[in-house]
């Protein structure tokens, strides 16, 4: 009966000091899983932050374009002169920050100039009426569009320049 006690608890005892820690082949297959999850994680990443800086881009552009279609309307009704060749648009994206006065109030139609998500410069590509519609070249007239001066290419293949 001695022995058998003996012998049982020797049996615990190793059993337990058996799967007290992790083999070296346990340990590398982990590393190795963890290895590839991270692989997969990292261009899923960087993915989501191009789409970010891309949904912040398109952001910008809207609401740099809706103040300037603002200003026009407001100088088309007649609430301020503007110069004659301008056709009422504004003479650069800093008259919409400044603002206007409009019957003795101060009207801005930009906070402010937003900053390129895409360059991470204040610095946007301009058109005026008189430019032809492909070039890059800005005329100096009035400030018909905007466009991002980033030369990179989009997630769906386009130019951020053409958005």
């Amino acid at each position: 009966m001695r022995r058998f006690l003996h012998l049982r608890f020797f049996r615990i005892r190793h059993a337990r000091r058996s799967e007290a820690g992790l083999t070296l082949v346990e340990l590398i297959v982990t590393v190795a899983i963890l290895g590839i999850l991270a692989s997969v994680a990292v261009p899923i990443a960087r993915f989501k932050i191009q789409r970010e800086k891309e949904r912040e881009l398109r952001y910008d552009l809207w609401q740099m374009r809706d103040a300037i279609d603002h200003y026009k309307d407001a100088a088309d009704r007649g609430a301020f002169q503007t110069k004659v060749d301008s056709q009422n648009y504004p003479p650069d994206l800093e008259e919409l920050t400044k603002g206007i006065d409009v019957q003795g109030k101060k009207v801005r139609f930009l906070r402010k100039i937003p900053v390129d998500p895409m360059t991470g410069k204040a610095e946007w590509g301009l058109h005026s009426m008189q430019d032809d519609p492909k070039s890059d070249s800005y005329g100096g007239q009035s400030v018909f569009d905007v466009y991002s001066k980033s030369t990179g290419t989009a997630l769906d293949g386009t130019k951020y320049s053409d958005w």
